[in-house]
């Protein structure tokens, strides 16, 4: 794929949940080395977006394609293992084993340990705590600390477009702008592309673009000033 090509590319996605549709005709793309956000309240169907373009919810209409691989009507699964990977809220961590051992879940699919190993020493230098905090277990981590846990753990499925759902939600400020940091590090890198659903308008400065999810509908919001940004979200 080429670095212009997009590598998640979304167009006229609708997602239902019972009778309703939460989201309605989302068109957007997000290419190698760009972090998009999709920014919003509480309740304007960012995870709904989330769950159906990572599978998770069925009930989805419109297009989704990952480089030039179709992934509508997929199972969550496929896609996972063609790249598409979600960072959900609220972590989902398996509170009882340790960082180490959540690191591996994430490389589920990876056969090579030399491979697993060097993802691992990727995720420490993103993360440096968790080196340090490698044999304890995750519900013992900081808030923090278990949301670098939770991208990390993502990472280590080697994603082509990786999805975070709220990363800042409950975190200091301090802690979001460290966790803020390394999300616009990796989308800086070039082959990742990164796909960010805050409510918290100051990921706008990490972002190369975003969209305003209100209602159900996107529409594109160009400046990248947060004080812009916060203006749509909030006004």
């Amino acid at each position: 794929m080429s670095a212009n090509e997009a590598a998640l590319r979304l167009e006229n996605v609708t997602v239902r949940r019972g009778v309703v549709d939460i989201v309605r005709d989302v068109s957007l793309t997000v290419s190698p080395g760009e972090c998009v956000g999709l920014l919003g309240l509480n309740g304007a169907g960012k995870s709904t977006l989330l769950a159906g373009i990572a599978g998770t919810l069925r009930s989805v209409t419109g297009s989704i394609r990952l480089g030039d691989h179709d992934l509508s009507g997929r199972p969550s699964w496929h896609r996972c293992r063609q790249g598409l990977v979600l960072v959900p809220a609220g972590r989902q961590l398996f509170g009882d084993l340790t960082v180490l051992d959540n690191l591996l879940v994430g490389a589920h699919n990876q056969k090579s340990g030399a491979r697993r190993r060097e993802l691992i020493e990727t995720a420490y230098g993103h993360f440096p705590i968790l080196r340090d905090k490698r044999d304890q277990k995750a519900r013992e981590l900081s808030g923090g600390q278990q949301q670098m846990l939770a991208i990390a753990r993502g990472l280590m499925a080697e994603p082509r477009v990786l999805m975070l759902d709220e990363p800042s939600e409950g975190l200091a400020p301090v802690i979001v702008e460290q966790v803020f940091d390394v999300i616009g590090e990796l989308a800086r890198e070039g082959s990742l592309a990164i796909l960010l659903a805050e409510q918290n308008a100051g990921a706008a400065e990490i972002c190369g673009s975003s969209a305003v999810l209100k209602d159900g509908t996107v529409s594109a919001v160009a400046p990248k000033n947060a004080g812009d940004i916060a203006d749509a979200v909030f006004g």
